[in-house]
C-alpha cells in the first residue's frame, strides 16, 4: 500500500499551469512543485502573486517546506523556485539532465561563460534516485521526450508528470522543442503507465478543452483507457505519426525565448544592468521552421 500525500493544485489561467503543494499529513513536511513567477510579456512587469499564494497556503496549513522541485526547465512561464528558496530556505532540485538543456540553450543565447553544470540548483536528481517528503518515499523517473531534462516525481501514490501526459481529453505533450522527440516521449509515457493503475496522475497544464473547468488529476488506469492520444493510437509508430503531425501545426509558446534564459538559471532573473534595470534577451531566427500564428 502506497502512502497517500495531501496534494493541492494551484491553477494559473494566464499560462494554464498547475503548481502543487504535496504534503505528508503525519509530519506537515511538504514539497512545492513547479511554482510560477508572474511575468507579463506585454509590459515587462514581474510579480510574485502566485508564489505568495502558495506561501500563504503553506503557512495557513502549518506546513514546513522541505523541497522546491521543478520537473524541467519550462518554456511557458518563469519558475519561482529561486524566489521561494529565498523565502523558505528550502533546497531546490531538478533532474540532472538539465545540464543538457543548459548546454544547448547557452549557445542560442550566446552565453559562452554561462555555467552549464546545474549548479543553480541545490540538488540534481538522477533517474531512479529516491528522497523523502516527511515520511513519504519519493522516487524520480527520467521522462524525456518533451524536453531533454523532463522528470516525473512519484511521491507515495501520486505521480507528477508535468508536460508528458495531460488530462485524458487533452492527450499528450508536444515533442518539437529543441531536444524533444516523439519516440522518446512514447517510451517515457509507457514507463509512467507501467505504474500501478491506482496511481494518481497530476499534470502540469490544463488547456480546458471545450471551455470546461480546469482539471489536473487522473489515474494511470484512466489514462490508459481514455487518453485521446493513447487509447486510439496503440503502437509507437501510430503515436509518433500523430504527435509529429500535430506538432507541425503548433506555434512556439509565446514565452519560450523569454522563459528559458530564466529557467535554465534556476529561476533567477537577469542581473540588473548599470541603470538598475533587468533585461530579457531575445535571439532572432533561432527557432526557424516553427509554425507561425
Amino acid at each position: 500500500m502506497f502512502a497517500k500525500p495531501e496534494v493541492t493544485g494551484f491553477f494559473d489561467p494566464r499560462t494554464w499551469s498547475v503548481q502543487y503543494v504535496v504534503a505528508d499529513p503525519a509530519t506537515k513536511e511538504c514539497a512545492i512543485i513547479d511554482p510560477v513567477y508572474d511575468y507579463d510579456e506585454k509590459s515587462g512587469q514581474i510579480g510574485t502573486e502566485h508564489a505568495d499564494e502558495i506561501l500563504r497556503f503553506v503557512a495557513n496549513k502549518g506546513y514546513h517546506v522541505q523541497w522546491i522541485l521543478d520537473t524541467h526547465p519550462h518554456a511557458d512561464h518563469f519558475s519561482a523556485a529561486h524566489y521561494l528558496k529565498n523565502r523558505t530556505g528550502a533546497p531546490t532540485a531538478i533532474g540532472e539532465k538539465v545540464t543538457e538543456v543548459q548546454k544547448l540553450w547557452k549557445g542560442f543565447y550566446n552565453w559562452p561563460d554561462f555555467p552549464a553544470d546545474g549548479s543553480q540548483w541545490d540538488r540534481l536528481f538522477a533517474d531512479g534516485e529516491t528522497f523523502m517528503v516527511g515520511t513519504i518515499p519519493a522516487k524520480v523517473m527520467f521522462s524525456p521526450g518533451h524536453t531533454l531534462a523532463s522528470i516525473t516525481y512519484v511521491i507515495g501514490d501520486a505521480a507528477f508528470v508535468h508536460d508528458t501526459l495531460f488530462m485524458p481529453d487533452s492527450g499528450t505533450a508536444r515533442a518539437d522543442f529543441p531536444g524533444g522527440n516523439a519516440k522518446v516521449l512514447w517510451n517515457s509515457i509507457q514507463a509512467i503507465l507501467a505504474l500501478p493503475d491506482e496511481t494518481r496522475i497530476f499534470t502540469g497544464h490544463d488547456y480546458q478543452p471545450g471551455g470546461r473547468e480546469p482539471k489536473w488529476e487522473s489515474t494511470v488506469a484512466g489514462q490508459k483507457a481514455t487518453n485521446i492520444h493513447l487509447a486510439g493510437y496503440r503502437t509507437e509508430a501510430e503515436f509518433v505519426a500523430v504527435r509529429d503531425a500535430r506538432d507541425a501545426t503548433l506555434p512556439m509558446p509565446k514565452l519560450i525565448l523569454h522563459a528559458l534564459q530564466v529557467n535554465m538559471n534556476g529561476g533567477r532573473l537577469p542581473e540588473p544592468e548599470s541603470n538598475g534595470r533587468r533585461y530579457i534577451k531575445l535571439p532572432l531566427d533561432v527557432l526557424t521552421g516553427a509554425h507561425w500564428d
